[in-house]
């Protein structure tokens, strides 16, 4: 099994991370930059484009928005941060430079399923290369265990660079359940990777705007 085997090491390194980066008036994040070698990148299958569920949470609120009949809307309209409707599609295609500003202020998108494909037509082009086109769901279904699985969840999105970053959570977040948002998060990189470990190059760790700290690849196993 791939996981973090030596918790202490990577314990040491969150520590050192958060002692050599002085507070800040905002929340900061800590991530993970993954380096990544031997990987054909030009080929947009080897490309990392995961979405991974964070056991420990973002440690911060990530917004979500439904786009649904009115029933959806009803049921979503205590969990989901924006609600829209059917009728607010046309208006979104009109004034896309409008929108453009909108989908950046939504880490999430969730559409009924019978929506989804008026979607792609109509605000594909804005949605799609930001990797936020919606999640679909069936007609009737209760969208808040999705909801609140999305506002946990985390991009590693390569695209076609050897180097991306991925959010592990927050700053003020206890070291233990950072530990364990990392672990979750290299598992699913490298069980991603063809080679494995063998095509990460290094991994480090830094908060929002502090320095990078090299985490050891032999705690990895």
């Amino acid at each position: 099994m791939i996981e973090l085997a030596e918790k202490n090491a990577v314990s040491e390194t969150i520590e050192e991370i958060k002692k050599s980066s002085k507070e800040r008036k905002f929340r900061e994040s800590i991530e993970l930059a993954v380096n990544m070698k031997e990987v054909d990148l030009s080929d947009p299958k080897n490309r990392i484009n995961e979405e991974i569920i964070l056991p420990k949470g973002r440690g911060k609120d990530l917004k979500v928005a439904v786009i649904g009949t009115a029933e959806m809307k009803t049921k979503a309209a205590k969990v989901a941060d924006f609600v829209f409707g059917p009728e607010d599609l046309g208006k979104f295609a009109e004034d896309k430079k409008a929108f453009k500003k909108l989908a950046g202020d939504i880490d999430f998108f969730v559409a009924e399923a019978t929506l989804m494909a008026g979607i792609g037509k109509s605000l594909g082009q804005v949605l799609g290369p930001r990797g936020k086109m919606p999640k679909p769901l069936p007609p009737g279904q209760d969208p808040t265990p999705l909801i609140n699985n999305l506002k946990k969840t985390v991009r590693a999105r390569s695209r076609d660079r050897r180097t991306f970053h991925v959010p592990v959570g927050t700053r003020d977040m206890n070291t233990s359940d950072l530990v364990d948002n990392i672990n979750s998060v290299v598992k699913r990189i490298v069980g991603r990777m063809e080679k494995g470990r063998g095509n990460i190059d290094s991994i480090y760790l830094k908060t929002t705007m502090g320095k990078a700290v090299k985490l050891d690849l032999e705690a990895i196993q």
